[in-house]
């Protein structure tokens, strides 16, 4: 008998989301994938790894005296790069024969939480100059 495949998240859907949003938001799609196939341990390898990476953006773009937004979407496309082009076929080297996700639960998350951090930074500077 067949063992049933688990739907996942495909690797563009996961470089995609890591340059829109971050490594870290990649890494835990890609941390569900791990999970849903049963390998724990390497689901908390990458979303460590994703963590990381989140928090060496976080430094990178922060170095320069003007921050530049350019510098997080590279950062999020070489996290994206490393989750879909090497963990992806590392732990699904047989990617095409699983169903994929919808990208619509997580791309709702993501707009959520930007809209939230956009309404913080905007009443931040509106609190600031008042």
């Amino acid at each position: 008998m067949e063992e049933k495949l688990p739907k996942i998240y495909s690797k563009k859907t996961i470089l995609g989301f890591s340059i829109c949003f971050s490594t870290l938001f990649g890494g835990v799609l890609l941390y569900q994938n791990l999970i849903e196939a049963n390998k724990k341990k390497e689901a908390y390898t990458v979303l460590a790894i994703s963590i990381l990476l989140t928090v060496i953006t976080g430094v990178i773009v922060n170095i320069p005296e003007e921050p530049k937004s350019s510098l997080a979407y590279l950062c999020g496309l070489g996290g994206g790069c490393l989750l879909s082009y090497y963990f992806m076929p590392k732990y699904f080297p047989d990617e095409e024969k699983y169903s994929k996700k919808a990208i619509w639960k997580p791309l709702i998350i993501g707009v959520v939480i930007v809209a939230i951090l956009l309404a913080l930074i905007i009443y931040g500077a509106s609190v600031e100059n008042s």
